[in-house]
């Protein structure tokens, strides 16, 4: 059995509780931190599956035109090879905003500003046939953490949620790619340190850091009501055990079956 290659990006966004929900799906994991020095693979052969976590890197290159993280590149180029190969991937914020940009997506600093706390996203309607997705509730709970937003979707996206400020929330890329711009990790110690360190973003929003702990706090049960299923979903995906998980090509009256090649 293969395991799923995790990239941890910042030590401060770890797989914390999907980590514990991928476990209990019985997923196993690799994790590799380039922040720490850990090279990424080549390839992803023998890889059951691709996750590439948050971080408070920009997805973009900056004025200086230097990547946000000197192992992004070679991190688009993995993600482009898991669309390419139909290798389960999952992106979390910034691992969304990377997988959209590997595959022609547009990332900026966000117009709108931070989005910070808890929040509902809005399922559309192409969630419906989604084998992830289908099962989520209609406004299901999530955390927000992020400055930067994806302003255009890879040719080809499907969007599977939205909101009015940050209309990208979460989409699918191919037959079993999917960025989600919001966490499912957090729990509150996750939140608790982002409140401490990130103080520009709580002070430009005027937020009081202890009044955003206790929100997040206050949602994470409904968080995990609407994601831990998500989640356990994918890791059936990666091992193989999702008979259901057929998705329709656009354009066409045919679709896609996601187990076997």
């Amino acid at each position: 059995m293969g395991t799923a290659l995790v990239v941890e990006n910042d030590p401060s966004d770890d797989l914390r509780r999907l980590g514990e929900w991928f476990t209990e799906a019985g997923l196993p994991l690799t994790v590799v931190r380039p922040h720490a020095g850990d090279p990424l693979p080549e390839t992803l052969d023998g890889f059951a599956a691709l996750v590439v976590l948050g971080g408070e890197q920009r997805a973009y290159p900056g004025a200086d035109g230097q990547p946000g993280a000197p192992w992004f590149p070679a991190l688009e180029g993995l993600l482009r090879k898991a669309v390419r190969h139909h290798v389960p991937t999952l992106g979390v914020c910034l691992g969304a905003q990377l997988l959209a940009r590997a595959h022609g997506g547009l990332v900026e600093r966000s117009p709108s500003g931070p989005e910070i706390g808890p929040a509902l996203v809005g399922r559309r309607d192409a969630a419906d046939t989604d084998p992830l997705f289908k099962w989520v509730p209609l406004l299901p709970d999530v955390v927000q953490w992020h400055s930067d937003e994806i302003t255009e979707l890879p040719a080809g996206a499907v969007l599977l949620a939205a909101s009015t400020r940050y209309p990208h929330q979460a989409f699918r890329l191919g037959d079993r790619a999917w960025g989600v711009q919001f966490h499912l990790e957090c729990d509150a110690a996750m939140i608790e340190e982002w409140a401490r360190t990130d103080r520009a973003s709580l002070d430009e929003l005027g937020y009081d850091p202890q009044a955003v702990v206790d929100a997040v706090e206050g949602v994470l049960a409904d968080v995990e009501e609407s994601w831990q299923p998500f989640a356990a979903r994918f890791a059936a995906l990666a091992l193989g055990q999702l008979p259901d998980a057929d998705i329709p090509v656009q354009g066409t009256g045919r679709t896609l079956p996601l187990l076997g090649e």
